[in-house]
């Protein structure tokens, strides 16, 4: 093996006076080292080593309990009788740590363990978060379930697939009157359920407000100390679109070691101490790992956003954003589309957001160009700087970073350089680069599941993300990745031509902004590349039709189908073959499917499911039967 190691191209820390300008922001990680294997793999780690960090996520709570009792933890908006929502209630770190060893002695005191874990199905809210908190202090595992699995799901097909794979010994819900019916219809013989609040001919429960006063003794303290690193602190399931989902097995190391890797690579995003404006659900391992543990581990608050990134929900989170300035602004790209375009004519909101925060972070889907130039746009006039956009690389597995970038100039696609003591293994497949975890941060694998965690490692121990990667710039490595797609969603033409999906996928969202908010890409064994284009919300005002327009009077309206067309004559003229060019297109009139595994429940669509489950739309595109296939005008 050949082993490089190259110097920092930058200082650690970017200056006001970089052109353009961007808010003063310091970078951990500036250089790497590569050693490349003789079968053409890549070993890529940081040139900083992991520090010394705390050995479990309770000693955090204990931390700041002791050291800033009053200091809020956790806040969110009281409800009112009438509807809506008023002031924020606040739990502060000493409160936590109380309600954690109430709550915790009464696990104990049932016996609960892995074997009988917590199961909660309630939205992020202050029950969920104290009941996180006692499970951790008590050493028993909990999973936060997707509410779509309860909520929007018709058979219960995955909640259920939950039930049967953890064998819960209790599950939560807050809501009787919303939860129940689920609830009813998973319930295993043997297990508790706990609401917040009744409802007429609920199942059997008891109400948390019992668990909240549950007198702590010795025995929960006790069971606090035997947890260790190798403690399963929860059970985190993947979004299950392909098949169904599987339970990561995250520990206290696991958790502790992504917290401190993420402050030594993000260091602005762990000073302050943190302040979190956030809606991301606590069942993905972004909101519930990463987020919700930034302000655990250092002290920090998150006030809980029960807004929504879409049209409906947008309201409350920019009325959140007008009252509290996060140090730190996490969202996926539809939330800060709509944030950009508030921007442009809210001055209160552009105050607020952009008064101390550090770095904005979006994950999920590619974020649009001409959203990303707004918002600087926006925040140089109002503040006469940038705010880097941070991007990166993660899954459920990694709990969930692995990569961050390393400067300031990010573009769509970036993913920077590996967090310390975190070592990727680049290895060649299908002719791209396949990027491998092995670390501290990384799951020991599935539960009940010895099949698929023997199927997820290889021979060396690297964790097989099934993403594709390669360097941003191939005579300057420092500089680090860029996303390539993810290696099981590309295929080939009937020419024997290799399509690249995810990097083609994200110019035509690039392309069609605002309008497209995914696209899944046809062509397997046919000669030409097709589009099945799923719109945004957007869609609805340029087709000029009323409230009351279905989704496909919207999709197949004059101007949206225009819209559509001009795209596509766009891309063929930079086409530059048959891998290249969309030969067809069709815009879904139908929505994305959560119980045919067609979208999570955080909005990404899966390519293969759609595939799958859309034939005869496929057949048909091909076939040049269906009505409104739109092809480039370009021969």
């Amino acid at each position: 093996m050949q082993e490089t190691s190259t110097a920092p191209q930058a200082r650690d820390r970017v200056e006001g006076d970089a052109s353009p300008r961007y808010r003063e922001l310091e970078f951990g990680v500036r250089s790497i080292q590569v050693r490349e294997a003789a079968d053409g793999s890549f070993y890529v780690r940081s040139d900083r080593e992991l520090a010394p960090h705390a050995q479990r996520m309770t000693d955090r709570l204990v931390h700041w309990a002791q050291a800033t009792p009053d200091h809020s933890f956790i806040a969110q908006r009281e409800r009112l009788a009438g509807g809506g929502t008023g002031d924020w209630r606040h739990i502060s770190y000493a409160q936590a740590l109380a309600a954690a060893r109430s709550i915790g002695q009464a696990l104990v005191a049932r016996g609960l363990g892995a074997e009988r874990p917590v199961i909660i199905l309630s939205e992020n809210d202050l029950d969920h978060a104290l009941l996180a908190m006692g499970c951790l202090y008590a050493g028993v595992p909990y999973c936060s379930v997707s509410t779509a699995y309860s909520l929007v799901s018709s058979d219960y097909a995955k909640l259920r697939h939950v039930v049967e794979t953890l064998s819960p010994g209790l599950i939560f819900a807050s809501d009787a009157a919303r939860y129940d019916k689920a609830v009813r219809a998973v319930l295993p013989a043997d297990c508790e359920v706990v609401y917040r609040s009744s409802a007429a001919e609920a199942a059997p429960h008891t109400r948390f407000a019992e668990l909240l006063a549950t007198q702590p003794t010795p025995a929960v303290d006790a069971a606090m100390r035997a947890t260790g690193p190798d403690t399963i602190t929860k059970f985190l399931f993947t979004s299950g679109s392909t098949k169904l989902p599987k339970a990561v097995i995250n520990t206290h190391r696991m958790w502790c070691a992504n917290q401190q890797q993420i402050a030594q690579t993000m260091p602005d995003m762990a000073k302050g101490p943190p302040v979190l404006v956030d809606w991301l659900p606590w069942n993905h391992t972004f909101g519930g790992n990463k987020n919700l543990g930034l302000a655990l581990y250092h002290g920090g608050t998150v006030y809980i956003d029960e807004g929504k990134p879409t049209a409906a929900g947008i309201a409350e989170t920019l009325r959140n954003l007008r009252e509290i300035s996060p140090t730190v602004y996490f969202n996926v790209p539809t939330g800060f589309e709509y944030i950009a375009c508030a921007m442009e004519s809210d001055a209160q909101l552009r105050t607020s957001l952009l008064k101390r925060v550090k770095v904005f972070f979006y994950a999920g889907a590619s974020l649009a160009q001409p959203v990303w130039d707004s918002l600087h746009r926006t925040q140089e006039s109002e503040c006469g700087e940038r705010i880097v956009m941070g991007t990166g690389l993660g899954m459920t597995e990694s709990s969930p970073s692995a990569l961050f970038i390393n400067r300031p100039d990010v573009r769509s696609g970036d993913l920077g350089v590996p967090v310390p003591g975190l070592e990727l293994k680049l290895a060649p497949v299908d002719g791209k680069l396949e990027v491998r975890y092995r670390g501290p941060n990384v799951t020991p694998g599935y539960w009940r599941a010895p099949e698929a965690t023997a199927q997820a490692f290889d021979e060396e121990g690297f964790f097989r993300t099934g993403d594709a990667v390669q360097w941003r710039d191939p005579q300057d490595r420092n500089q680090g990745l860029r996303f390539d797609g993810r290696i099981a969603e590309d295929f080939k033409l009937a020419t024997g031509t290799f399509v690249n999906v995810g990097p083609l996928r994200a110019k035509i969202i690039h392309a069609g902004a605002p309008y497209i908010q995914d696209v899944v890409l046809t062509g397997l064994d046919r000669k030409e590349v097709g589009a099945i284009v799923f719109g945004t919300p957007a869609c609805a005002a340029l087709s000029g039709l009323g409230a009351d327009a279905t989704l496909e009077q919207i999709m197949h309206s004059a101007p949206v189908q225009q819209h559509l067309q001009t795209v596509l004559d766009q891309l063929a003229q930079t086409a530059t073959g048959s891998a290249t060019r969309i030969a067809r297109a069709v815009a879904s009139t139908r929505a994305p499917s959560l119980d045919l595994g067609e979208v999570t429940d955080k909005g990404s669509i899966n390519q293969r499911a759609v595939l799958q489950h859309r034939a005869d739309l496929v057949e048909g595109l091909y076939a040049e039967n269906l009505p409104f296939v739109l092809k480039p005008k370009q021969a």
